[in-house]
């Protein structure tokens, strides 16, 4: 006999029969026989050999997916099983993170969605880390609040067993682990995140060699490989429709992002998230009338600091508003 490739275990469900012989007739409500089967193939072929006929792709008057197993012999009954509806996951959207003179400054609009639903239109995706280190987020919000809160726990551990900060270095490969321990989901569809991580590194003060800011901005990809940018980095699904306009700005503005000051990065913000909030469906834009403004953070050497929502209403009204009703 070949040696079979893989065994295939029918259980054929039969329901309770009167037997001829009503004495040793026992009342059984289901039996269940086993069959095995050797078979060297493949499974559509083994299918084919059972007269079992099996298509994909057809849509029922729901719109549901479904996929039919006939059996062309016997009776001929057929057995629809239909795939449940998938249900769309709830996703946070546009974040932003810029650099300007005094450190970081990360941003984020409030909007979260699942498909073409706004689910909660008050969402907070600028999660603070420690004292400074910040965590933008875009997409799946439950699994990146659980990454948020396993590295707030552990840089919170490692400081007071070592007594000491967790360096740099170790922290952005802590992020790194979290996002590839969640790699099976995100090729499923189901809880990508891609953050951005921004810090403030208080050493390079003390460092008059140091070629590069205190600010730092780190972005990653579903895999966990990490990036360091210069002057800026966004994440989301309206992140298309801004980073060219950050380049610009960066590149060929009167005034750099690393030259501005807290004025200047917090209009220029605002209007990156206006503009992304105009061209993409599942970001949100300030909302006057329930006074649902971005989050903005700074990230300086005084720790993070998160702006005041009336500051943050006053610079929309004078730099998004008046200069659109212009």
């Amino acid at each position: 006999m070949p040696n079979p490739l893989f065994s295939i275990q029918n259980l054929d469900m039969r329901t309770n029969r009167q037997s001829p012989n009503l004495a040793d007739s026992k009342p059984t409500q289901h039996v269940l026989v086993d069959q095995v089967v050797d078979y060297q193939g493949n499974f559509l072929d083994l299918l084919q050999a059972h007269s079992i006929q099996l298509q994909f792709g057809q849509n029922n008057s729901d719109g549901v997916n479904t996929a039919l197993l006939t059996r062309l012999s016997g009776l001929g009954s057929a057995v629809t099983m239909a795939n449940p509806p998938e249900q769309s996951l709830t996703e946070g959207t546009t974040v932003v993170a810029v650099r300007y003179q005094d450190g970081v400054m990360v941003a984020g609009d409030r909007r979260a969605t699942a498909g073409n639903v706004v689910m909660h239109d008050r969402a907070d995706k600028v999660l603070e880390i420690d004292e400074y280190s910040v965590m933008a987020i875009a997409g799946a919000p439950a699994v990146a609040y659980e990454m948020a809160r396993t590295l707030e726990h552990s840089f919170q551990y490692f400081r007071r067993s070592q007594l000491q900060e967790l360096s740099i270095e170790g922290k952005i490969r802590m992020v790194s682990r979290l996002i590839r321990d969640n790699m099976s989901l995100a090729l499923q569809g189901i809880g990508g995140v891609i953050p951005i991580l921004a810090l403030f590194d208080p050493s390079y003060l003390a460092d008059s060699s140091a070629s590069t800011s205190a600010g730092r901005i780190f972005f990653y990809d579903v895999l966990g490989a990490q990036f360091e940018t210069v002057d800026f980095a966004t994440s989301g699904s309206g992140s298309v429709w801004i980073r060219g306009v950050l380049h610009y700005l960066d590149r060929w503005s009167d005034t750099p992002l690393a030259q501005m000051d807290l004025n200047q990065a917090t209009n220029t913000v605002l209007r990156l998230l206006d503009t992304a909030a105009e061209f993409d469906a599942a970001t949100g834009g300030a909302n006057v009338k329930s006074e649902i403004y971005p989050i903005i953070k700074t990230i300086t050497q005084e720790g993070v600091q998160g702006l005041p929502v009336e500051q943050i209403r006053q610079t929309y009204q004078n730099a998004v508003l008046s200069r659109a009703m212009a």
